[in-house]
């Protein structure tokens, strides 16, 4: 052995055989981000088209209960404002369901360790899980704008925008979802965690009625609640009204999910509560 090899730092196990670029572990993050996707895809009726026909069945009961009776909210028909909230309450209930799922199931069957143990950086694992919620998110809202819109003659004003706000939904719950997961150790507890914190938040978020009918202490608490400014600009989106601007929406949605994303960070970088 000569005396530069000799000298050579031998290179840590973790990083034996990984192809990066840069810093980041591309094809390990792929590789988490499209077992994510593969796996609600699977059981895309259950994923996938259940979302879909739910999101339909509150259209059609909103339809037959109210009709024509309510009138005019914010100058469009109650129905067209009702389907963009509809369409974000069921992309972040999903992204939610898909991303804690992941990791709680993991965890009770005990192969979190096969998730933990590849040479991934706890951002990569965070973005790996994301991915697959974010993904999901995307897709149900693809299949409601295309499939249900129509029938009740409803266009999306921007498209772009529309997405754009679905993916910040997928991501910020999410990064919720990641948090709660990792904090569940059990079904029971995940499932507190849903009826408790994200139904709540989702449903008192104004996907069914505008700020503007609530008392001030109520509206004032509303503005509080991340979700309502997805509802507000995915509404704006697709509507082009909205209870408040969708610039200050997007500036705290944004730092509500970089603050969930870091906590889950965190978590997994300190192996809290998924180390023994």
């Amino acid at each position: 052995m000569t005396d530069t090899a000799a000298r050579r730092p031998e290179r840590p196990r973790s990083e034996q055989g990984v192809r990066r670029f840069g810093r980041v572990n591309w094809l390990g993050l792929r590789t988490l981000a499209e077992r994510e996707v593969r796996r609600f895809m699977a059981v895309w009726t259950q994923t996938l088209l259940a979302p879909l026909v739910t999101a339909g069945l509150f259209l059609l009961i909103f339809t037959l209960a109210v009709g024509t009776r309510r009138g005019e909210v914010m100058g469009v028909s109650f129905l067209h404002f009702l389907a963009p909230g509809i369409l974000m309450m069921t992309v972040i209930q999903n992204s939610f369901a898909n991303v804690s799922s992941s990791i709680v199931i993991s965890k009770v069957q005990g192969n979190i360790v096969d998730t933990l143990m590849p040479p991934l950086s706890a951002a990569e694992l965070v973005a790996g899980y994301l991915a697959g919620g974010i993904a999901r998110g995307i897709f149900v809202a693809i299949a409601i704008m295309l499939i249900l819109f129509p029938f009740i003659g409803l266009g999306v004003a921007n498209p772009v925008m529309a997405l754009v706000w679905v993916a910040l939904g997928g991501a910020f719950l999410g990064s919720l979802a990641l948090v709660a997961g990792v904090f569940a150790n059990k079904f029971d507890q995940i499932a507190a965690i849903t009826n408790f914190i994200v139904t709540p938040l989702s449903f008192l978020s104004g996907t069914f009625y505008s700020l503007e009918t609530l008392p001030p202490f109520m509206r004032a608490l509303s503005h509080a609640n991340p979700v309502f400014y997805l509802i507000d600009g995915l509404r704006h989106a697709v509507l082009g009204v909205s209870d408040s601007s969708p610039w200050l929406g997007f500036g705290v949605v944004v730092a509500a999910t970089i603050l969930m994303a870091g906590v889950a960070w965190w978590m997994f970088r300190t192996g809290y509560r998924l180390k023994a």
